[in-house]
């Protein structure tokens, strides 16, 4: 299976009412205004997207909504996160049906699956979804990890067309690539390794700190691809206090905040998460606030 994915994909966050009840107007608002500002793709109902915070029914109304807001101007990428593999394979046929272009998937949900448990998963869903599949693999925040090898060895499985790599760890591009060639597109899934993880030869971002900055990681990804390595590194140094917060088990409440910052949406977030407080919440406000205050002047190439 074939596809062009490339470029900065946002994670995009889902917006409650102050009630925590879901706001689809809210969250189309802040998806177009992503596209608009130049993303190249979105990846809805993502971690940052409080995936596991939504009933089925409300994952739905999320996706229903953006593919029709979106009308094809960008492919729409929705995340699938649950327990069990019938249940992941039960949303991405839904998922297809409202019209999505692919799914990033992740493993089972709480259950901490082996290798072989892991590959059978990913082999099921891609096989029986019929949509094209980006493998989010995270290991730090899901506590399961997929090798090298195990991509390697998955490669005949023609709907897992991309992976997402957020291990933290950005020698794995180079093992990927060694062992599989140009098998996979590559996404980086950290947004404070982009640059290293460009110079290794990812071709796409799906990034978090583009929900409160999106021109700023819409001129640092370009300038990334045109080989400006000043520009690109003065505005990464700019930025990296900022993507910092991207890699923390509370990144949706830090990306919330900067987004209520900068006045692209709401902080309110779905218990058991709540909004940050006391001096965790003033230290993110300082980071927020003082880069606010030295914001570069952008040139895009």
């Amino acid at each position: 299976m074939e596809v062009n994915w490339s470029g900065v994909y946002p994670a995009t966050t889902t917006l409650f009412r102050a009630d925590q009840t879901l706001d689809v107007d809210a969250t189309m608002r802040h998806a177009l205004g992503l596209v608009d500002a130049g993303a190249d793709g979105l990846v809805m109902l993502g971690t940052v997207g409080e995936n596991c915070s939504l009933e089925t029914a409300e994952k739905l109304d999320v996706l229903r909504a953006t593919v029709a807001a979106v009308n094809g101007r960008v492919p729409v990428l929705t995340g699938v996160a649950e327990y069990t593999t019938a249940g992941a394979v039960t949303l991405t046929n839904a998922a297809r049906a409202v019209g999505v272009d692919g799914i990033m998937l992740l493993p089972g949900m709480v259950y901490k699956s082996d290798a072989r448990e892991t590959m059978a998963h990913f082999r099921a869903v891609a096989s029986a979804g019929g949509l094209p599949v980006m493998c989010y693999n995270n290991p730090p925040a899901y506590g399961v990890n997929i090798t090298p090898e195990m991509f390697a060895e998955l490669a005949d499985e023609p709907n897992l067309v991309a992976l997402k790599e957020s291990s933290d760890d950005p020698r794995r591009v180079t093992d990927i690539i060694n062992l599989c060639g140009d098998r996979y597109l590559l996404f980086c899934g950290v947004d404070d390794l982009i640059l290293e993880a460009a110079a290794l030869g990812v071709t796409g971002w799906v990034a978090g700190l583009v929900n409160a900055f999106p021109e700023e990681t819409i001129a640092l990804w370009r300038l990334i691809r045109a080989g400006k390595g000043r520009e690109a590194r003065t505005l990464y140094r700019w930025f990296t206090p900022l993507l910092h917060l991207d890699v923390h088990v509370k990144l949706v409440q830090n990306i919330k905040l900067a987004q209520s910052l900068t006045g692209r949406g709401d902080e309110t977030v779905r218990a058991p998460r709540l909004p940050l407080a006391g001096d965790e919440r003033d230290r993110v406000i300082k980071i927020i606030e003082t880069s606010l205050a030295t914001r570069p002047e952008l040139v895009l190439p």
